[in-house]
């Protein structure tokens, strides 16, 4: 059996950052810390640490050898579109120096990883609608492969001007504007300190239709699947789709296992392959 088969992986923690009863924006944006952060890594950071003290990890010494891994199409392109229009107008004289991590479709997972002293692979994906899905897969194929102790998946998608326009261009009417972030770690970890395990992950697939990514899950028997929930609450998710579809499915998994599928032909669609991954009760103890 491989790694990646023999060690079980649960989500521990659940963080939103999107715009609500719990959290504006405006206020939670701002602040000591956050001064020369783009959007993204603001909205980022925010669901970092609520994901990570719902898992009662925040502050926790395991943080030394977690992983970050962020999923964002457009995370950073206010500030590069930004710094384009300024070079062409005035040169380089006028960059801020400050400015300069921003325009890295990196520097969200980075933040993270330097707030909370993550000291485990930091990587950032970025390939369509299915990258968060595919996110939360790496995160889990890390931990298997004993690259990380945990990881902290978060899915990033920023309101702002040059997304707008993206948007508009091809007819869209709402996007997110926010972020969610989730704990995965090994199940045996989670038993030993005593958390809840939110759900196990037990499947997940790609492929170039949704058909075979499902199959490839495991998943053709799974009878619940989630549908539009993520588009109709919060509109077009792109890179941040896949996270918060497994947040809602962990907020509401209700005794079944829940499917989740992003990608072409798969509800939001960017013309790329499709991922599946199934999300699935726990039965409590390692085996």
């Amino acid at each position: 059996m491989s790694a990646r088969a023999s060690v079980r992986t649960a989500v521990t923690g659940v963080g939103w950052a999107v715009a609500g009863p719990d959290f504006d924006p405006v206020t939670a944006l701002a602040g000591r810390g956050m001064r020369h952060k783009d959007r993204s890594s603001r909205f980022a950071v925010r669901a970092a640490q609520r994901a990570l003290a719902d898992a009662g990890l925040l502050g926790a010494p395991e943080l030394r050898g977690a992983a970050v891994v962020v999923s964002s199409n457009f995370g950073n392109l206010d500030p590069v579109c930004d710094t384009v229009t300024t070079l062409a107008a005035s040169g380089s004289t006028d960059i801020s120096p400050m400015r300069v991590p921003q325009l890295s479709s990196a520097v969200s997972a980075a933040w993270v990883a330097l707030d909370h002293g993550m000291g485990g692979p930091n990587l950032t994906l970025c390939n369509g609608a299915s990258s968060g899905l595919d996110a939360v897969a790496a995160a889990r194929n890390l931990i298997a492969a004993g690259r990380a102790t945990a990881a902290l998946v978060i899915g990033v998608e920023p309101d702002s001007p040059a997304v707008a326009r993206l948007h508009q261009e091809t007819a869209g009417t709402r996007w997110i504007d926010g972020a969610v972030g989730l704990v995965i770690e090994p199940v045996r970890h989670a038993l030993r300190r005593g958390v809840r395990i939110r759900a196990e992950i037990a499947g997940y697939g790609r492929a170039g239709d949704e058909r075979s990514a499902v199959r490839a899950a495991g998943a053709t028997a799974v009878r619940r699947r989630l549908g539009g929930e993520a588009n109709a609450r919060f509109g077009r998710c792109s890179g941040a789709l896949g996270v918060v579809q497994c947040a809602l499915a962990v907020e509401g998994l209700e005794g079944e296992a829940v499917l989740a599928v992003a990608g072409a032909g798969a509800g939001e669609s960017d013309g790329t392959s499709v991922s599946a991954l199934v999300l699935a009760p726990s039965p409590g103890r390692d085996t």
